[in-house]
C-alpha cells in the first residue's frame, strides 16, 4: 500500500479503537522503513503524481508477530467522553439529557453509516486478496458495528436515569 491508502485503512476501520494523525502515520512509516521493517518502492505514473508503495519485510513480518505474541502488553482506554461523563454531575439534568441525546452521533466510527461498513471489509478483502487475513479486518470493523450499538444502548439508559430523576424532582 502507499501512505494514502494506509490513512484510508485507519479511516474506515482502525479509528475507532487507536488514533492516529496523517502527520504520525507518516512519521511511523518512515521509521518503520530505517528499521528495516518494510521497503519503499518508487512508482512512476503518467497523469498523476508519483507514489511510493510500501511492503513489509520478512524482518518486518517477524517484529509484527513477536508483537502480536506479546501478551504483556495491557490494554489501557483513555476516554474523553467516559472522563467528561464522570464530571457531568456538574451540570444540569438537562442539559446532561442533551449530552447523551447527542453524544451517539459524535461517537460514530462510522458517520455515513454503518451500513458501508461491510462493503468496506469487502473492499479490503479485494485488496490484501487473503480470505483470512480479511477475516481479521472484518473483525475490527464488526468491533466498530458493535461500539456503536453500546453507545447508543448505554446512551439511552443514561437518558432514562435523567428522566427518572428530573420525573422525581418535579412531582415532590
Amino acid at each position: 500500500m502507499n501512505g494514502y491508502e494506509i490513512m484510508t485503512v485507519f479511516r474506515d476501520s482502525l479509528k475507532h479503537f487507536w488514533q492516529a494523525q496523517t502527520s504520525q502515520i507518516y512519521r511511523e512509516l518512515q521509521t518503520l522503513e530505517k528499521n528495516e521493517w518494510i521497503r519503499a518502492t518508487h512508482v512512476e505514473q503518467e497523469s498523476r503524481p508519483d507514489k511510493k508503495m510500501l511492503t513489509i519485510t520478512e524482518e518486518g513480518r517477524n517484529e509484527l508477530v513477536r508483537w502480536l505474541k506479546d501478551d504483556t502488553l495491557k490494554s489501557s482506554i483513555r476516554s474523553p467522553m467516559l472522563m467528561k461523563t464522570f464530571f457531568r454531575g456538574e451540570c444540569s439534568i438537562d442539559e446532561n439529557i442533551e449530552y447523551f441525546r447527542s453524544l451517539p452521533k459524535r461517537e460514530a466510527v462510522f458517520p455515513a453509516g454503518s451500513e458501508k461498513a461491510d462493503s468496506i471489509s469487502d473492499e479490503y478483502k479485494r485488496t490484501i486478496q487473503d480470505p483470512y487475513k480479511a477475516l481479521y479486518w472484518k473483525f475490527t470493523i464488526d468491533f466498530g458495528i458493535m461500539y456503536e450499538k453500546m453507545i447508543r444502548e448505554w446512551c439511552e439508559h443514561c437518558i432514562r436515569e435523567l428522566e427518572g430523576i428530573r420525573h422525581e424532582n418535579f412531582t415532590d
